[in-house]
């Protein structure tokens, strides 16, 4: 399978916003919008995050098809990396290769990411990348209604 990343194209937003609405993926990732059922708040969620020449916005594709998002942007500070796979395509290493190949893009390091405590899939992407598990802290997950506890990584 090989695997390219490519700009994010407003054609891939409809797929997207159904990848970010399945039960299963919003339970992993749990920082999610409050309701991923809400149209209106993804369009100006990524009508925002595109618009800021600050962050990157990647589409992942495995042999041309596109299977997810990866990108990075700052918090508070420090510039992070999330992604989101197709649910469908989960287990397959298509997040650790989206990763390795963002890592040759963002070249800020420190670099940081958040993973939910029960996703244990995303904290093995990471992992495999060379990031390194430095705490924990305990966070309102609005996708979840609740407090999850996340652990943070950082890449030096």
């Amino acid at each position: 399978m090989r695997i390219s990343l490519r700009p994010l194209a407003d054609d891939d937003l409809d797929t997207l916003f159904a990848w970010e609405r399945d039960a299963s993926a919003v339970e992993l990732a749990a920082f999610t919008r409050e309701d991923p059922s809400d149209r209106a708040a993804f369009d100006a969620h990524y009508r925002r995050v595109r618009a800021n020449p600050e962050n990157t916005m990647l589409a992942i594709e495995a042999d041309g098809r596109f299977v997810g998002t990866i990108a990075s942007f700052t918090i508070e500070g420090d510039r992070e990396v999330s992604y989101w796979v197709d649910p469908a395509e989960w287990g397959r290493g298509i997040a650790s290769a989206a990763l390795q190949a963002f890592l040759e893009v963002e070249r800020t390091r420190p670099l940081h990411a958040r993973v939910a405590a029960h996703n244990g899939g995303s904290a093995t992407v990471l992992r495999r990348c060379g990031f390194v598990r430095h705490g924990e802290e305990t966070s309102f997950a609005p996708g979840l209604g609740r407090d999850v506890v996340e652990h943070l990584y950082r890449l030096d």
